[in-house]
Formats: C-alpha cells, structure tokens, sequence
C-alpha cells in the first residue's frame, strides 16, 4: 500500500510518498518525540524589554507598518488589527489600513466606514474570505466608520485590500466605470465578462482563461490610451480606481493560468498592490501605511519551505528601513480552520514553544510586545532573537496529525532579521465565522 500525503506549507504544497501503513505510524511517531519540550530559560528583568500594545513605539522615518497573525482563527490576533490601527491612528499619524483581502471588496468596505452606506457586517461579507466573517472584523470596521464620524475630513481613515484572489467587486468597478466614460466600450466588456465570477472561474478551460486574460489586457490598454479623455468625464480618483482594478483581474487571471507559481506570484501581486496603494495615498498627504496579514506575508526574509518570495521581503528592498514589520507567536492557542479540504471547520489546540516565547513565558500580562532593539541589550535576548526559532504559522487549512511535527504549524526564521519587534499572545483563544 501507499500513502499519499499532500502537506501545506503555509501556501505552498511538497508532496511525500510513504510506503506501508506501518512506515507511516513510525515516522509520525518520531516526529512526536522529536517535537518534545526543551528546557525553559526565563528571561530575567523581562518588564525592561516589553510593553503594552497601546504602547508600541514606531520610529519616525517609517512609511509602512506591517502587522502578522500567526494563525487567521484567533480571536486575539483579529483583535489585534484594531488595537494595532488605533495606536498608530493617534500616536504616528497613521490614516490608511490595508487588509489581505480583496481590493474591490476592500472600497465598499471603504465607501461604508466613509458615507455609511450599508452595514458594517455587509461591509466585512464583500471580501468573501470566510476567515473575516467574525465579531472581530465587524468590530473593527464599525469602529473606523465610527471615528470617521467624529473628525474632519482631514483626519478620516481609509481602508484598502490588497488581495487579488477575488474577481466580482473588481469587474463591478470596471465595468460601473465604463458607464460613466463609455457607453460603447461597457457594453462589449460587459458581455465578454458577462460569465465571470468568484464561484465560476474554477470552472473554465486554460482557453477561456486565455481569452479573459486577453479581455482584460484590451481594457487596460483602451484605459490607458484614453486617460485625459476618461479623467475629463469622471475625476482622476475615479479613473485610477478602475485602472487598477482592471490590474487586480489580471493578477486574479494570471493565478489561474500559472498555478505552479501561485504562491509566487500572489506575494509579488501582494507587494506591488500595497506600493500602488501607498503612492496613490501618499500623493493625497498621507504618507503612513499600515498592512496587516498573515506572518508569513509580512516577514522580511522568505522563510517558508515553500520556496517563494514574501510580500514583507519585497517591502524590505523597496522602503528598507521604512519598513517596519510586527511578527506575532502564541505558546498555547485554541483556534479555528478548515479541516483539510472539506471547508468544515474544527476547533484545534495547540502549543508551541520556542526560545523566544518561552523567555517571557512567566510575564503577567497575556498580551504584550517584545521591542527587538530593546531586546538587542540584554546578551541573553540577543542570542535568541539573533538565532533561527520555530515561530508560529497556521493558515485557514489545519489537519489534526499536523501536531505530531512543529514542520507543519510553523516557519524556522531569524526573529530580528524577519521582523522588528514580536506581540506574544501567551493563551489565544479560538474564532466564531459567522456562516
């Protein structure tokens, strides 16, 4: 008999081959010894090198701020982008937020938390990601729409994706523009997409991806060939919307016909999609982004097995020391994923522990924030931050035997080269989607 045993790698796969029942059981079980606990070793005077959250300090030549979650099914870790946004709303001036989510999904959300329109749960169902269907993010977003309320126009937030994953509110946004700019070219892209959608690209031949693809290039070139025309009729805003929309369904159509080099491409479409966004909303005064996603997205050094570059590695070649990157890691967490591929969702527990966790394991305070240049003074903590650590990463697909090796649940990195400071969640407890 042989056993095929197809492993995620964060969002990469490698495929294993095991022979015989018998073989499998044995390496599962080495791998269970293999994950045991090693000693502790408690950081001493820990309070000199944490803070709260409320209290993270960002330098002031920053530009973008990254913030990773180690698992999308913690209730902390969603919490968390609101507590993150908010500090950097009222302490460094912060007024965009980008989510890994759907661009166009992301502008309703937009046009909610600016002009109300809507709810904020309705809001929250355009990204159509099931990981974001929580309290947490309808919080989050009813909370910018709120604050939005209380201040000028100066001070407004605006909120972004920077996802591609997603086809629906994108074309709405090209063909809704074509509307106003030309009637003519509406009708003959309307009836070329007319079939496209979220549920039924899987469905098409490499030939109709093709032909798409080709659709899409024929409406990024008519755009762009008629941009003084098309600004005149609607606002230079309105055309850059759809111009860029028009991107994000290529990248979308581009994933499809390059499935071997998804995970690849998606990081690269993730970095020049956030560059686009900090452009467009530095040229109207605001020059801080900050972008949240999972931890394997915002580390600076491409740590995952799967082999492809991260969106945070691009980031770090653009802006360098601009860029300023908050990893996060858990040492016991009850969070919900997909069981595999069956989009049933479980309650999973897990430990995990590694030299960095383990160093404040005895810090009061559940949530805090490890500062690494506060860090980088005490010999001990430098030799830990300075040395590969297991640091926690689970995606929105989890299998029960993913626990017998930490190979399955997290990414060996270099914590002060992928990141620049750490919030560690000491007990996180686990999401409810809202179905």
């Amino acid at each position: 008999m042989v056993v095929f045993l197809k492993i995620r790698v964060f969002e990469g796969y490698k495929m294993v081959f095991l022979k015989k029942d018998s073989l499998l059981l044995t390496i599962i079980s080495l791998f269970v010894l293999l994950a045991g606990c090693g000693s502790v070793k408690v950081v001493e005077e820990e309070d000199q090198y944490i803070s709260a959250v409320k209290q993270i300090d960002i330098p002031d030549d920053v530009k973008i701020i990254g913030l990773g979650e180690a698992t999308h099914g913690n209730i902390e870790f969603q919490e968390l982008k609101r507590d993150v946004f908010e500090v950097l709303v009222k302490n460094e001036g912060v007024r965009v937020f980008v989510l890994e989510g759907d661009f166009g999904g992301g502008q309703r959300i937009n046009q909610f938390i600016l002009n109300g329109n809507g709810t904020a749960e309705e809001a929250v169902n355009t990204l159509d990601y099931s990981i974001y269907k929580t309290e947490q993010m309808i919080d989050l977003v009813q909370w910018m729409h709120d604050y939005n309320d209380s201040v000028s126009e100066d001070d407004k937030v605006y909120f972004y994706g920077n996802d591609m994953q997603r086809y629906d509110y994108s074309k709405k946004g090209v063909l809704d523009y074509y509307k106003v700019v030309n009637a003519d070219e509406f009708k003959k892209h309307a009836l070329h997409l007319k079939h496209i959608s979220n549920d039924k690209m899987r469905e098409l031949t490499t030939e109709q991806l093709n032909e798409i693809d080709e659709t899409i290039e024929k409406i990024i070139l008519d755009l762009q060939s008629n941009e003084l025309t098309y600004v005149k009729q609607s606002s230079a805003d309105a055309y850059a919307f759809a111009l860029q929309n028009a991107k994000n369904m290529k990248q979308r159509t581009q994933l499809f016909l390059n499935e071997g080099d998804y995970t690849k491409l998606r990081d690269q479409y993730l970095a020049d999609n956030l560059q686009w966004i900090a452009e467009f909303e530095a040229a109207r005064g605001h020059d801080k982004i900050f972008v949240t996603g999972h931890n394997g997205h915002i580390e600076k050094t491409s740590a995952s097995l799967a082999g492809y570059k991260s969106m945070g590695h691009y980031l770090d070649e653009v802006y360098g020391e601009e860029y300023f990157a908050i990893g996060t890691d858990f040492i016991s967490s009850e969070f919900q994923a997909k069981k595999g591929d069956s989009g049933e969702r479980k309650i999973y527990k897990l430990e995990n522990h590694n030299d960095l966790v383990d160093a404040f394991s005895e810090v009061e305070s559940n949530i805090f924030y490890v500062n690494f240049e506060k860090a980088s003074t005490s010999d001990e903590l430098m030799d830990i931050i300075t040395s590969e650590q297991k640091m926690s990463n689970i995606g929105d697909d989890f299998r029960t035997w993913y626990k017998f090796s930490k190979v399955f649940y997290t990414i060996k990195m270099t914590p002060s080269e992928a990141y620049d400071g750490i919030i560690i969640v000491k007990e996180a407890t686990a999401i409810n989607v809202i179905e």
